[in-house]
């Protein structure tokens, strides 16, 4: 074999093997807090300094990225086609674990975060969810707890949230509350495995 062809071969498989297991790619068993944690430590970390930080559980900040991403550091959302097949952008700016918009992630940055934060970096989207639903607490008085009212004001954004535009989409109450379900889930799970 000839030492390009060779070359060519090699590149292939590093190209190909390239992301297997590593960051963007979701943990196996996302039912399984125990299981997730397990895979990724340093996930528990994060969720650990945030509740420290904001008050948000661990089980309402795991139900939430795996609302938002499935907990792909990578996560975006789908292309928008003109004609069926013509890409014409992404549906929203929303991007890593959390699904942050890019002008919610600035007001962030301004506010809380370290200039140098990443949404794709797992303490720095918790630690945003954080911040997010700690003010949705202050200025809504919802409690950090409440998974299912978080969730929707973390998704129509707190005015949205205020004005009840949730209750026109039948299909985000049914995820909210699904969400609430797992939040419960994981909680459970998570006093099983420590």
């Amino acid at each position: 074999m000839s030492r390009s062809l060779r070359a060519m071969v090699l590149l292939a498989f590093v190209a190909a093997c390239g992301r297997g297991g590593g960051v963007g790619e979701s943990p196996d068993g996302l039912n399984d807090a125990c299981s997730i944690l397990s895979q990724r430590p340093g996930y528990l970390r994060a969720f650990r300094a945030t509740e420290r930080k904001w008050g948000v559980p661990v089980h309402v900040q795991m139900a939430t990225i795996y609302q938002e991403s499935k907990f792909d550091s990578d996560a975006r959302t789908p292309f928008r086609y003109t004609l069926g097949v013509i890409p014409t952008g992404r549906q929203s700016s929303a991007f890593g674990y959390s699904q942050a918009l890019d002008g919610t992630w600035e007001e962030y940055l301004a506010d809380a975060g370290s200039r140098r934060a990443r949404r794709d970096n797992i303490r720095d989207a918790t630690d945003f969810m954080g911040w997010y639903m700690n003010g949705s607490r202050e200025r809504l008085g919802i409690p950090l707890h409440d998974t299912r009212n978080q969730y929707l004001a973390y998704h129509e954004g707190r005015t949205g949230f205020s004005r009840g535009s949730y209750n026109a989409k039948p299909w985000l109450v049914r995820v909210a509350g699904e969400l609430e379900a797992r939040a419960n889930m994981y909680e459970r799970q998570l006093r099983r495995c420590g």
